[in-house]
């Protein structure tokens, strides 16, 4: 009869430990979304695609992406990478603290380049998620050729 009594413990008390590993999956993941929601977060003050318009393959533009860490935290943006040579970003290399308001420059070479430009500048930070995509495009035009004689 021991054994019995002592089979039915344990099987209430395995019942009753799986319930708690069931809660602590609850907590964790409420824990994980509340971390998530505090997370520094950069929000841009432009959506969409930035057009440079019409430039003359030569030519040489910027435009800074303004922006707000909206998070909790601190942002650290560790690299902001170009999708090719004739870009080429800055960033700021100190922490953004929450709230406060930064930007990314990005310069746009169009030497070499001839019509419709799209372009992707990739930010990777310590944000959710790790990689913030900014594009831009612009139409280059051929230079007027100087060398012809009338």
């Amino acid at each position: 009869m021991h054994l019995k009594h002592w089979l039915v413990a344990m099987a209430v008390a395995g019942i009753s430990f799986g319930q708690l590993s069931c809660d602590n999956r609850k907590q964790g993941q409420a824990s994980k979304e509340t971390a998530s929601a505090k997370m520094p977060r950069i929000t841009f003050s432009e959506k969409g695609i930035y057009d440079f318009g019409t430039l003359t393959e030569g030519d040489t533009v910027e435009h800074t992406f303004a922006f707000t860490n909206t998070g909790e935290f601190p942002l650290i943006i560790n690299n902001v990478t170009a999708s090719c040579g004739c870009t080429t970003p800055d960033w700021p290399r100190e922490p953004v603290a929450p709230g406060a308001k930064s930007s990314v420059r990005v310069r746009f070479n169009s030497r070499g380049k001839m019509g419709e430009q799209n372009k992707t500048v990739t930010i990777f930070a310590n944000t959710e998620p790790a990689m913030t995509d900014l594009q831009f495009k612009a139409l280059v035009k051929p230079k007027a050729d100087t060398t012809k004689t009338s």
